[in-house]
């Protein structure tokens, strides 16, 4: 049973709502447009409840099946990213400096097929909460959704989500069990020196050659700090310092990222840019603070919930395939802490050879959208069948 047939049927409708939310994307939590848009089409389908301005923009549906039983939640985001698109669609971006560059107009089309199927059907127990929200690119919508409440005013037993995936085989799922997203952190490092002639580089405090000495010194935390057994990125992304050739600078100032599974590997990096930060300024005598900001955990997928959401999937894709052995990658997703709060997964879906997310030139391939939503669809009526069947 590679599609439910009424989806199938819902494949023109998807697509037809998945391109005009690509023609309207919003950034973080500011998600108007796109909320009004997917709770007018909730309403037409019928849904029981709906609960509008969670994490201000967010909102959560609820579908009642047949007869008592627990509540399994479904996520889709719906946020765009500050990049110009460059796909020369018809249904192309109306917001300049905005697109929706990492598919998740398609992935609120895909829950909206889902909703309207289960809305008619209503072949489960329980209840369905379809979760919709903003914030996942930058903001923490999902971490704002969870501090208010939504696990436990709509009693979610468990939760799941998909994200398309550029480059991989069209219709195929991928997933693992524990880590397969990383956490996201950045740092802030700020270097106060003495400014003066370029001329006369004995009267300054360069915080140039410092920056740079503290750039190459935290490269070695991976190199020579970190078991190999154990993944870590630093990058350093930003270094801005001075004003003119003949002027030694006063500060400088760096910024970048830090990604890592675990928490202890965390705490490693932490100590040691402390400890490399402190020592470069000692030796060039000048100051330098550290300022760590905590971004999002790692996606921790749960054994148990992988194995039945990779049996759903196998369901639905076919000869396509499932694998559930995929490396971990060094990307987040705030779908973290809807995780850290209930058991659940995270399934990547293959949209073929596309350009990939975050680029200008990407664009979410409406061909997988029945494929997604007969997903979540199964899930939910496998996992809460009406007693008897």
């Amino acid at each position: 049973m590679p599609v439910v047939n009424r989806i199938a049927d819902m494949s023109a409708d998807m697509a037809a709502w998945r391109q005009h939310l690509h023609r309207i994307p919003e950034l973080g939590l500011e998600c108007h447009q796109t909320a009004r848009f997917v709770a007018e089409r909730l309403r037409e389908f019928g849904v029981d409840e709906l609960h509008e301005g969670i994490a201000k923009t967010g909102m959560v549906a609820i579908i009642n099946g047949q007869g008592e039983g627990p509540t399994i939640g479904l996520r889709a985001d719906m946020d765009g990213l500050p990049i110009g698109e460059e796909t020369g669609l018809a249904y192309a971006s109306t917001h300049d400096g905005k697109m929706h560059a990492c598919g998740h107009d398609g992935h609120t089309a895909m829950l909206l097929g889902a909703a309207k199927y289960l809305a008619e059907t209503r072949n489960f127990a329980g209840r369905v909460a379809l979760i919709f929200q903003p914030a996942e690119e930058f903001g923490g919508g999902g971490e704002v959704m969870v501090q208010e409440g939504i696990m436990e005013t709509f009693d979610v037993s468990q939760v799941y989500a998909i994200h398309n995936a550029p480059g991989k085989d069209f219709g195929s799922f991928s997933t693992r069990a524990g880590p397969i997203m990383a956490a996201a952190d950045t740092f802030h490092i700020r270097i106060t020196g003495k400014g003066g002639h370029a001329a006369r580089p004995h009267d300054a405090v360069d915080p140039v050659v410092a920056a740079c000495s503290i750039v190459q010194g935290l490269q070695t935390i991976i190199s020579r700090n970190r078991n190999p057994m154990d993944s870590l990125v630093i990058s350093t992304t930003q270094i801005h310092t001075g004003t003119t050739d003949n002027v030694i600078p006063e500060t400088c100032y760096i910024n970048g990222t830090v990604r890592t599974f675990k928490k202890d590997v965390q705490a490693m990096v932490i100590k040691r840019m402390e400890e490399i930060i402190a020592g470069q300024a000692a030796s060039f005598g000048l100051e330098a603070t550290l300022e760590f900001e905590f971004g999002y955990p790692p996606t921790v997928n749960h054994a148990a919930q992988v194995d039945f959401a990779a049996e759903v999937a196998d369901e639905v894709a076919g000869e396509a395939g499932v694998k559930t052995d995929i490396d971990p990658v060094m990307g987040a997703e705030d779908f973290s802490y809807m995780l850290e709060a209930r058991p659940g997964a995270y399934l990547m879906l293959g949209q073929g050879d596309t350009a990939g997310v975050h680029h200008p030139k990407y664009n979410f391939n409406d061909e997988i959208a029945p494929i997604g939503a007969s997903f979540f669809a199964r899930l939910v009526e496998r996992a809460q069948p009406v007693a008897g069947t």
